[in-house]
This record gives structure tokens, sequence and C-alpha cells, in this order.
């Protein structure tokens, strides 16, 4: 197989693994109006939250494969950097994985509470607070991995072009908050229920349209 399509078959691999674990947030999520997320998984049917745990098995390979890319575009710099930036960004999706799969925990318990009319935040309190202690240790990959990408990146020392710093995480991150306050209804639960891996989406395609004609990489 020629390297460029590898690149692009894997690119593609990469943005179907964020579509697909926005697809199994918004199983746990998406109910009509209700922008309830707790009250949502609590009233969501078995079969969307196991399908929901499957996805975020399937995304996590696919989002994995959406890393040859990443690795080729910075083969030009050294191959300590090269290492770093695809171990960093490894083990970033492979948090994703495991953080959704920390919400079907949350899911599972909302829904024993309600249907047993129990307090919902109460209930699902621990859950909540695995949850968030396991996205304490995404943060340091992440900050490490921007400061190295978007300086790379911005160097022009690989074979992505400047602008691809815009479409890097980053940014959207940091805009979240701004963002989400701009949201209403159901729009709040699709876009910022889904948000991260919304950016995803985007980084997964801009490399692709980045990387499409190269093919000296």
């Amino acid at each position: 197989m020629k390297k460029s399509t590898l690149i692009k078959i894997t690119g593609i691999l990469g943005i179907l693994g964020g579509i697909t674990l926005f697809a199994g947030d918004m199983l746990l999520y998406y109910n009509g109006e209700q922008t309830d997320r707790l009250l949502n998984m609590a009233t969501a049917s078995d079969e969307k939250i196991i399908t929901s745990g499957i996805f975020a098995l399937l995304a996590t390979w696919l989002y994995l494969f959406g890393l040859v890319p990443v690795y080729y575009a910075f083969r030009p710099v050294s191959r300590s950097v090269q290492n770093a930036v695809v171990i960093l960004f490894a083990g970033i999706l492979i948090a994703y994985g495991v953080v959704h799969g920390a919400y079907m925990a949350i899911a599972t318990t909302a829904k024993l509470a309600h249907n047993n009319h129990l307090d919902l935040e109460e209930s699902a309190r621990l859950a909540i607070e695995i949850n968030n202690a396991i996205r304490l240790f995404v943060y340091p990959l992440f900050a490490v991995l921007s400061v190295i990408f978007i300086y790379q990146v911005w160097q022009r020392k690989t074979y992505y072009p400047r602008w691809m710093v815009f479409f890097f995480p980053l940014l959207a991150f940091l805009l979240r908050g701004v963002i989400w306050k701009m949201l209403e209804g159901k729009w709040q639960i699709i876009i910022a229920g889904g948000y991260l891996n919304l950016i995803l989406v985007l980084f997964f395609t801009a490399s692709l349209i980045a990387l499409w004609n190269k093919n000296d990489l």
C-alpha cells in the first residue's frame, strides 16, 4: 500500500473515531429538549447505555489509527519529538475511551437511582468523582502536547502548514465556556455534550486536508 493511501485511510478512520464517540455521547445525553444530562442518562434505555459503552471501545481503536498521519507529518523533526507527540496524543485518546467508559458507571448508577426514586446526584456522586479523577491525569499530557505540537508546526518544522495550529484542540478547548453559553435547548446537549469529540473530528479532518496531496512524507 502506498504511504499516501495509508495516510488517507487512517486519517478517515480518525474522523470516524470522533463521529463514533460523538454518537456514543448522544446515546447517553440526548433526549429532545431536556438539557439535564444526568436525568437524560438516568432515563436512557439499557440498549443505549450498552451501545454507548461499545462505541467507546470502537472509537478508541479508530482514534489510534488516526495518529498515523500525525506520525508522518512529524517525520522532519527529531525522532524523540516525533515519538513524544504520538505517545502523548495516544495517551489522551485512550483516556477519551476510558473517561467515556466511566460514564457507563454514572449512567447505570443514575438509572438505578431513578428507577428506585433515589436522589440522582447523591447516588451518582462517587461515579462522577471517579470520572473527574481520571481527567486530572489527562490535563498534564494535553498541556505538554500542546506546547510541542504548536511550536513545531508554527516553526514550520513539520509537514503541516501553519494553519493547523488553529485546528489543534487547544483553542477550541479554551473557548468551550464561551461557546457553551451561546447554546440553548437541544443544541446545548448536542454541541456541549459531544464537544470534546467534535473538536477531534475537526482536528483529524483538517489534518487529512493538510496532508491529502503530500506525496513526499
